[in-house]
């Protein structure tokens, strides 16, 4: 069922292999980010349980027998499964009946209640998170600098791109959803309607709880505010706060948790090492949207505007690069983490594979702070107990730059625009 004008995701791969091991696999993400047109690629058959036409009565059969959607060539594509969850233990059921692999694949863009599936679908159905495209999906980075090779050892680097600062503010505003990819424009105006979508009716329903949208807005804009930062719940509140004095904590976690549901907000976790000396880790998650661009479009601003502010343009950044990171990291079994300790020590962002080893990554945007970030990674280095965990697979500085190169202390300095997977 493959579509003429698809753009290949590095997930696609991952989506292959997940086939091949189970029976179902379930590829979540935010909205829009071309959950649905990722899995057309391989699937035989597809029930649209949003389709205005036959969606009510796939709906009805879901409630007196679900077994009927399963029918069809597969692999089957059921997408926005959460809209009927008791297809989640129909599928169970049928892939333990068929014993056979690659029969399903689930699309959503929001998380069901924990009650509203009986089994976890551990051993039978996968999971996936596909994000919005990264800019080596996007063409913009022409993918000199490999994740994979930094990892194995091959850190010969010298390479040169064509990205320039002001395209990367538009990659920031324009977000990394293929319909804007794909239409080529560099407006900011899908990732405006994405966030208006999700203030005036998907945080709505994904749980039926009646939300302010106002409210939703205010939140997305503190979220915004602090973006790429440890910003406490209390300051996130006090922000909130200062528009709406009546809120709560009771009423701030149920917003956030919706958000967190529909994939909108995904926040980097703390990466706890095995450290020579006794240092306090700070463990509070930093702020992050699953795309740069939900913050430019709650703060109403596009390109132009984050032009005039290099501070708030340095977040973003560092939002872009995390988003990106976590789609190369994923590609090679990966995931993406950042560590402080008490000591101010930091690095912005962590490659973590699950094989154990391991890569800090400063971000700068520009050049002229290049230099105390390797004095930095390399004081980390030091930091970690090389009895304990392996030594660091390389140091790098991730930048807004143009050119690639590995510095005499062996930092290795990367543009965006020169990375892939």
């Amino acid at each position: 069922m493959k579509t003429s004008n698809y753009i290949s995701r590095i997930s696609d791969k991952l989506l292959g292999i997940l086939l091949e091991s189970s029976g179902a696999v379930l590829v979540e993400g935010a909205k829009w980010c071309g959950k649905t047109q990722s899995s057309l690629q391989v699937a035989k058959s597809v029930v649209y349980l949003q389709d205005p036409d036959e969606g009510p009565g796939y709906l009805a059969m879901a409630d007196t027998k679900p077994s009927l959607l399963l029918e069809g060539e597969t692999p089957l594509l059921l997408d926005e499964w959460q809209m009927a969850p008791v297809i989640w233990d129909a599928v169970r059921f049928a892939v333990d009946k068929r014993a056979l692999m690659g029969q399903f694949i689930l699309t959503g863009s929001a998380t069901p209640g924990a009650n509203e599936t009986i089994h976890s679908g551990t051993g039978r159905i996968a999971r996936m998170l596909m994000r919005p495209m990264s800019l080596y999906e996007s063409s913009e980075s022409d993918g000199k600098v490999s994740l994979k090779d930094l990892f194995d050892g091959n850190k010969d680097i010298a390479a040169k791109n064509n990205l320039t600062i002001e395209q990367i503010a538009h990659a920031i505003c324009r977000g990394g959803w293929p319909a804007a990819v794909i239409s080529g424009s560099q407006s900011s105006r899908i990732a405006m309607n994405y966030v208006d979508s999700i203030i005036n009716s998907d945080v709505h329903r994904v749980d039926g709880v009646e939300r302010d949208p106002e409210r939703v807005r205010l939140l997305l804009q503190s979220l915004a505010r602090n973006i790429s930062t440890l910003a406490t719940y209390k300051t996130i509140m006090d922000d909130m706060q200062v528009n709406d004095a009546s809120i709560t904590d009771k009423t701030l976690s149920s917003y956030l948790n919706a958000l967190r549901r529909l994939f909108v907000v995904e926040d980097v976790p703390a990466w706890q090492p095995s450290l020579r000396s006794r240092t306090a880790i700070r463990t509070a998650n930093k702020r992050q949207f699953v795309d740069p661009s939900i913050a430019t479009a709650a703060l109403r601003t596009n390109a132009t505007g984050i032009l005039r502010d290099f501070e708030t343009f340095g977040f973003l950044f560092e939002s872009l690069c995390t988003r990106d990171l976590r789609v190369y990291s994923q590609a090679i079994d990966g995931g993406v983490f950042h560590y402080r300790d008490k000591s101010e020590l930091e690095s912005d962002l962590i490659i973590k594979l699950n094989d154990g080893r391991w890569a800090p990554v400063e971000v700068k945007l520009g050049n002229k702070q290049i230099e105390e970030a390797a004095a930095n990674l390399i004081k980390l280095s030091h930091k970690v107990d090389a009895d304990k965990m392996n030594q660091p697979s390389f140091l790098m500085v991730l930048t807004g730059g143009q050119v690639a190169y590995r510095r005499p202390d062996g930092v290795l300095v990367v543009p965006i625009g020169c990375l892939k997977d």
